[in-house]
Order: structure tokens, then sequence, then C-alpha cells
């Protein structure tokens, strides 16, 4: 992982993440958190975990002994206590949730150096168990996630007859000179 790579998964998160929130915009509430059968039941269930993860990631990233000033903007984010956590109670404001977080993480990436990236970093997970881990491949974590589960949700809107498009980070990836 690189400072240049996290910003353009940075980008790509956001770009996927609108692209996800307006296709879902689509369904109504009853479609939105009809169970699915999915990790986390249903598209609403599985948005909203992506923006737990995330959250308890960045409360993660924000205890690393460097001190990340765009980090601190998560005071108005509460830690969740579960990974089902519900952060809002429908769609729209779940979506000034992400919003609000898409923006923290792309000024918090402009921030990496390479020295942040390969260090260590302590941390507590869910069950309360201490690892220690570089940092650069927990942020590779971080970003895969999210698009590991927003697959789940392109599949669950496809199923619900609505295609999100073009899903590929090679979209957002610059073209070099031919």
């Amino acid at each position: 992982m690189t400072p240049q790579i996290a910003a353009l998964m940075a980008d790509y998160n956001r770009w996927m993440n609108e692209r996800m929130f307006d296709a879902a915009a689509t369904l109504d509430a009853e479609a939105l958190a009809a169970d699915k059968g999915a990790f986390f039941g249903s598209i609403l269930g599985t948005l909203n975990h992506i923006a737990v993860a995330d959250t308890i990631w960045l409360h993660r990233f924000a205890a690393h002994e460097v001190s990340f000033t765009s980090l601190g903007a998560l005071s108005r984010l509460p830690p969740p206590s579960s990974l089902a956590q519900p952060l809002a109670p429908d769609l729209a404001g779940l979506r000034r949730y992400r919003d609000e977080l898409d923006e923290l993480i792309r000024h918090w990436v402009a921030e990496l150096t390479p020295a942040h990236l390969a260090s260590d970093i302590t941390y507590t997970n869910m069950a309360g168990v201490s690892s220690r881990r570089n940092f650069g491949a927990l942020l590779q974590h971080f970003f895969n996630h999210q698009t590991h589960h927003r697959g789940q949700v392109s599949t669950l809107l496809f199923q619900s007859g609505v295609d999100v498009g073009v899903t590929d980070l090679l979209a957002l990836i610059p073209r070099g000179e031919a």
C-alpha cells in the first residue's frame, strides 16, 4: 500500500458508495429491508454493516501513535458496539452518515505517508483481543472489506431488478500515455 493507492481507493470507495446508494434509492423501504439471506440480511443491513466496520476501523486508526488531524472528526461518530448496529433509521439517514465517512476517509488518506504505512499499529477487536499488525496491510484490508460487501450489495440489487452498472476499480485508474 502506498499513499497514492490509498487515495485511489478512497476515491473508489466514495464513487462506489454513491452508485450503491443511488441504486438502492430506487427501491422502496420494504425492498431495502427485506431479508435476502446475505450475511447482514438485507440491502440496507449490508450497507449499514459497511459503514459500521468503517467506523470501527477508523477509530482504531485514530488510536495509532501517529496523530491524524482529520480523524478528530470521529468524535461525532461514536464507535459501534456490534457489527450490525443500526447507524440510521433509513436509507437517507445512512447515506448522510456514509457521505460524512467517505469525506473523512478522503481527507485522512491525504495525511498518510510511506512511513505511516510501514509502521505497525496495535488495536483491540470486537471480542477484546489485542493485535499488532502492519498499518498498510490493515488499510488494504479496510478497503478490501468495503469492496467485498459492496459486491454483495450489487448482487442483491441486481436480484431486485436494479443494475448498478460498472463497479470495476479500472474505471478510476488514470490512463497512461500510449
